[in-house]
């Protein structure tokens, strides 16, 4: 019977559990978006992880959608993630780093002098974003020519040989909530009419360029995707998911990943969409899955039990217990955490969750 602490073979890669440290924000990094000694620490303690998937981090300055977070593109920013990267892996751990664009999710108060949010077409995202201290709603972003489109799949190959440079175990695109990737896949945000636009093939033709460039970077086995197939953040939308996902998946199927992570639905869903993902992407999907969504211990070790998915992503119970995977071990008490430093303050909510043991 597998368990959510048995062994995992991904690649070269001998995980010591299915417990997986989800990608989490926690804006630490700075206006640089350059990593530092604070970060390496946080990473460090939850190096217990069978896999730490990073925070989501900016592949260009064009990227970035939020204040303090970390990019993947110039030397200082791969100088200071491999500070990081060395103290998981002194600690024993293993760590994919997340390849982000927020794309029309943006304000021109987080970018570049002359830089605009970018995105498939020229439709606003529901909602606000803060920037320079308020939260403003989300700009009309600009439509991207088709050799920006191309140029960009490049900035992702740049990030990431970047982060194979900066001594990573491989890369996870972000293809889910609501950003580029996914405002691409989604023809509610998609109205284009070239090569990237119109049918279903050609609206995740982004995507499968990207994911093929990566793999060519990294091999087989270091490569993932995270799909939110039943996410309408921001007012992303499809009309046919089940079908532009599915499409999408059968296409992945084609592809040496190291694992397919797929995100489950936390709130209501419109009618056309999945209640269920896992369910439904288990009988089309032939690797490895790892499912997130609110789980606690029980339910994980089910999902386990079942088959339904390889490994289990924790979020939120990773920032509270940096010793997550030994405390469900013994069964010991969670801590609790502390929404209002999620994305504020420095080590308070960050690295002072406390250990089982002292000494940690």
């Amino acid at each position: 019977m597998t368990g959510l602490h048995d062994s995992i073979r991904i690649g070269s890669l001998l995980l010591p559990n299915r417990l997986v440290m989800a990608p989490l924000t926690r804006c630490r990094a700075g206006e640089e978006g350059i990593p530092n000694a604070l970060m390496a620490e946080y990473y460090r303690q939850r190096s217990g992880a069978g896999l730490i998937i990073s925070e989501g981090t900016n592949i260009s300055p064009q990227a970035k959608g939020y204040p303090g977070t970390p990019g993947i593109w110039n030397p200082e920013q791969v100088k200071a993630w491999k500070i990081v990267t060395d103290a998981v892996h002194s600690a024993g751990g293993r760590i994919f780093i997340q390849l982000w664009h927020t794309g029309r999710l943006s304000h021109p108060d987080l970018l570049p002098p002359g830089m605009h949010p970018v995105a498939p077409s020229a439709i606003a995202g529901e909602g606000a974003v803060r920037a320079t201290g308020n939260r403003h709603p989300f700009p009309v972003p600009r439509a991207m020519s088709t050799e920006e489109v191309e140029a960009t799949v490049q900035d992702y190959l740049h990030a990431g040989s970047m982060a194979l440079q900066a001594g990573f175990d491989g890369v996870e695109l972000h293809a889910a909530n609501g950003y580029l990737p996914e405002q691409f896949l989604n023809d509610g945000t998609n109205q284009r009419t070239d090569k990237y636009g119109g049918p279903a093939t050609n609206r995740y033709r982004f995507i499968l360029e990207i994911l093929q460039g990566l793999l060519n970077i990294w091999g087989e086995d270091s490569v993932g995707i995270r799909l939110s197939p039943s996410g309408v953040r921001f007012g992303t939308f499809d009309s046919d998911p089940v079908q532009t996902y599915g499409g999408l998946v059968r296409k992945l199927n084609e592809l040496p990943l190291a694992y397919l992570h797929l995100v489950e639905p936390l709130t209501e869903i419109p009618e056309n969409y999945l209640a269920q993902v896992l369910p439904h992407f288990r009988k089309i999907y032939q690797g490895r899955i790892i499912t997130a969504g609110g789980y606690d211990a029980t339910l994980a070790a089910e999902v386990i039990h079942q088959g339904e998915a390889e490994m289990v992503a924790f979020g939120r119970l990773f920032i509270s217990n940096p010793d997550l995977p030994e405390r469900i071990r013994i069964r010991e008490y969670l801590n609790e955490p502390d929404q209002r430093t999620f994305y504020t303050g420095e080590e308070k909510g960050y690295t002072d969750y406390p250990f089982l043991q002292s000494n940690c």
